[in-house]
């Protein structure tokens, strides 16, 4: 009976134990199950951030790539380079090893797909995709936007002195690589690339880059400078680095030999007699005439050689005459330039403007830039309240009004002012555009007009992972 009972104790230990063991395996099991997913995972995980890496690595190349091949380069240059089927990245994804820099062991690869700009952008969007060796599925990508700054990026842009008097409000940037004398009202920011300077329009001591005579006036330097948001109301800064003035000749030979090729339905004009009266016209068309003569005092058209001859706008092209031009009409639909330089000679021709230039659509599919040679000229008998959508561009010149001794009520510049000489439609003695608005056409940061000149670097304004 005592064996029995024993034999039974013994059965129930052994059965006992294979349970406990069984446990014990299933927990050890799930353990190592665990462990090693989670050591799956850290190297994952892991191998997700080196993709993540060399992602970057892959766009710091494109950026080391793009300086070395277009930096300084002209428009025209520049449009060979992306034309040129040997841009890295633009006609086939272009693929590199990345190796460890402690070992020089290749640890993972990237591709770089480059969209490169479009006919009147200054845009290349480059996207690079990385991924390591012992992991290749897991994939990051990073996608930036490069671009060339405009000289449209600014509501007024200058190489000279600025003075912006009472009764000017300005919506946009403003920028001189002189000094600035701003009295009216800046809703965005005010630069200067000189930290103080000696202002013409009176006697004194030096002030600062960006100052302002709305009482009461800023203190002159060294006290510091106050906020005064009643005027800058997103501030100011200066010293700042200077806009270069110097490339746009090069862009007038670029824009010459565009329109005498008909690129885009471009069209070059002589310098016959004193230069050619264009208006756009809203039907996709413009028209344009032979001016004779025209009083030098006034700038006002005197008489005119031929009848007017009827040519399509090129759209996303250049109208190019190598004389003087009086412009007026609107576009609709169109992105187009209206130039005027003389490369035949030292003879510097302008642009001239009496009445509207005005888009018909205010969604970034109409575009004006207006580029002269040297100024940009608002004519004595010029509308009273006058509206300008466009970019304009002095290049050796000023965007302005001469003091004609009359008084005219208001203008509007809807678009953006590039100007080597000072710029102003008002004078201290109360003629001129009593009212002078400023308004910056927002779509033209990322769409100049076409031809329009640029700056000379690609930087990133754009980084995201997709």
């Amino acid at each position: 009976m005592r064996n029995n009972m024993f034999g039974k104790k013994r059965g129930s230990a052994l059965a006992y134990g294979l349970v406990i063991m069984a446990s014990v395996s299933i927990l050890l099991t799930s353990i190592l199950t665990f462990v090693t997913s989670q050591i799956k995972n850290s190297l994952y995980t892991n191998a997700k951030e080196q993709s993540f890496q060399i992602a970057e690595s892959g766009i710091h190349f494109y950026k080391w790539y793009l300086a070395h091949s277009t930096d300084g380069r002209t428009t025209q240059q520049l449009q060979s380079f992306w034309n040129s089927g040997t841009a890295l990245g633009v006609a086939t994804p272009y693929e590199a090893d990345y190796q460890d820099p402690s070992t020089g062991d290749i640890i993972g690869r990237y591709r770089i797909e480059v969209t490169p700009p479009t006919q009147g952008s200054t845009i290349v969007i480059a996207k690079a995709t990385a991924w390591t060796v012992k992991y290749p599925g897991s994939t990051r990508t990073i996608q930036v936007r490069f671009r060339r700054p405009s000289w449209s990026e600014w509501a007024v842009l200058a190489n000279d002195f600025m003075r912006f008097g009472t009764g000017t409000e300005v919506f946009g940037k403003l920028h001189s690589n002189q000094g600035i004398r701003f009295d009216g009202l800046a809703h965005n920011l005010v630069t200067s690339s000189v930290l103080e300077f000696n202002d013409p329009d009176h006697t004194g001591g030096n002030e600062y880059g960006v100052h302002t005579h709305v009482s009461p006036s800023d203190p002159l330097p060294p006290t510091a400078v106050p906020d005064r948001t009643d005027v800058f109301e997103a501030g100011r800064e200066f010293p700042v680095v200077s806009k270069d003035f110097n490339g746009v000749l090069g862009d007038f030979a670029y824009m010459k030999s565009e329109a005498q090729a008909g690129v885009n339905g471009s069209r070059y004009f002589d310098n016959t007699n004193q230069g050619r009266h264009i208006i756009l016209r809203a039907d996709g068309t413009f028209d344009i005439r032979t001016v004779r003569s025209f009083n030098s005092s006034t700038n006002n058209i005197i008489n005119y050689q031929g009848g007017w001859a009827n040519y399509p706008i090129p759209d996303n092209g250049v109208i190019f005459v190598e004389n003087h031009v009086w412009l007026e009409g609107a576009v609709n639909g169109e992105r187009v330039t209206v130039a005027a330089a003389n490369l035949q000679s030292s003879a510097e021709k302008d642009v001239f403007i009496g009445n509207d230039i005005l888009y018909t659509n205010y969604d970034g599919t109409d575009v004006i830039g207006v580029i002269a040679q040297s100024d940009v000229e608002i004519i004595r008998d010029s509308q009273t309240d006058l509206r300008i959508d466009g970019a304009l561009v002095a290049a050796n010149g000023r965007v302005g009004r001469a003091n004609y001794g009359n008084v005219k009520s208001l203008i509007t510049v809807f678009g953006a002012i590039a100007t080597n000489g000072r710029y102003g439609f008002a004078y201290t003695d109360g003629t001129g555009y009593t009212t002078r608005n400023l308004y910056y056409d927002n779509y033209l940061l990322y769409g100049p007009p076409p031809y329009f000149p640029t700056g000379t670097q690609y930087a990133i304004d754009l980084w995201e992972e997709i």
